[in-house]
């Protein structure tokens, strides 16, 4: 049976968000419907990636799996023009931060990386 699942990257540590990714493709591959949502310090990955050419980001962020960034981390943590170039979606709808709710309400189970 098919799941949906959130994972909700919040750590700035770059292995850790790469096993996020890892387990993105994963899950993908095995039928279920992901999506992933950079938060808190994760935001400061994406300038690192992208600057890397990193094939795993790219291929999950080309497919859409990668559903977007916080707006307001990404201004605080100063990687807000990198991370708007880069396309990914900015996402405010929690008091400027990226909520997990929109996600909760259509039925996707939340993993926190």
């Amino acid at each position: 049976m098919s799941k949906k699942y959130l994972i909700y990257a919040m750590q700035g540590e770059k292995m850790c968000f790469l096993h996020a990714l890892m387990n993105a493709k994963q899950l993908k591959a095995k039928g279920h419907e992901v999506k992933i949502v950079l938060e808190g310090a994760a935001c400061k990955l994406i300038p690192v990636l992208e600057n890397e050419k990193n094939p795993l980001y790219f291929g999950l962020k080309e497919d859409k799996t990668i559903a977007g960034v916080c707006l307001a981390c990404s201004k605080v943590l100063g990687v807000y023009e990198a991370n708007v170039a880069s396309g990914i979606p900015m996402l405010n709808d929690m008091m400027g931060h990226a909520g997990i709710a929109p996600y909760v309400e259509e039925g996707y189970e939340t993993l926190i990386f």
